[in-house]
């Protein structure tokens, strides 16, 4: 159960900010003729980049997925960040007792660009135990499910990737640390039923908690 290093996603596993993102996206689809509950936003969308949604978006909006739409989802999505975001409950002390018995060798491997990534964890207090070891699927040559941004956090740590650990949420994620050789654990939220765990662990989760204390008292370092 000792693992050598710690790898984390942030969104949904560090920083509470997927429905935030979800509902500046779903606004603005709606603006442009499409319409879904923020529910259905995020199942279609968590995990994924806009931008490997194209097909999807262009048929359902009837207009092309521009640079121009984009910078300004950036621009909304940032602005109900820093208005709203919050640190996943407990999160803070399972980072600063990871960080130290694993002595410093703890690193963010994200799918989102990397000032999203390190304007939430300054928000929220997080981006010391972070710095210098975050990493963006944007900078990768292919983001998550593909192994990229896990294999470079590890490589810069220099840890072989079957000695780290990887904490996720979604089934993108856990396909991108599934590959990259890692142990996998899956973070859900404490109020997700049973039955929406099963998808994480086909996914390929060795173990999923709901609790952030797990992560300390789990013996994982």
């Amino acid at each position: 159960m000792n693992f050598e290093a710690i790898l984390f996603d942030c969104d949904g596993v560090l920083v509470d900010s997927e429905s935030i993102t979800c509902g500046v996206l779903r606004d603005m689809f709606e603006e442009q003729g499409w319409r879904m509950s923020l529910a259905e936003c995020m199942q279609r969308f968590v995990g994924h980049t806009v931008k490997s949604q194209r097909d999807l978006i262009e048929a359902k909006t009837g207009q092309p997925l521009t640079e121009a739409w984009l910078q300004e989802f950036f621009e909304r999505r940032n602005v109900r960040l820093q208005q709203s975001i919050t640190a996943i409950e407990g999160v803070h002390e399972a980072v600063a007792h990871l960080h130290a018995h694993c002595q410093g060798r703890i690193a963010v491997a994200s799918g989102a660009d990397r000032y999203k990534v390190e304007m939430m964890l300054k928000q929220v207090g997080l981006h010391g135990f972070f710095e210098g070891r975050i990493f963006s699927g944007h900078e990768m040559p292919r983001s998550k499910p593909h192994p990229d941004v896990y294999l470079a956090a590890a490589a810069h740590l220099q840890i072989d990737p079957a000695r780290c650990l990887v904490v996720e949420d979604t089934t993108v994620g856990i396909t991108a640390g599934v590959a990259a050789g890692a142990t996998v654990w899956a973070y859900a939220v404490p109020a997700t039923p049973p039955a929406a765990h099963e998808p994480l662990l086909q996914a390929g989760a060795q173990r999923v908690f709901t609790d952030m204390r797990e992560l300390r008292l789990s013996g994982v370092a």
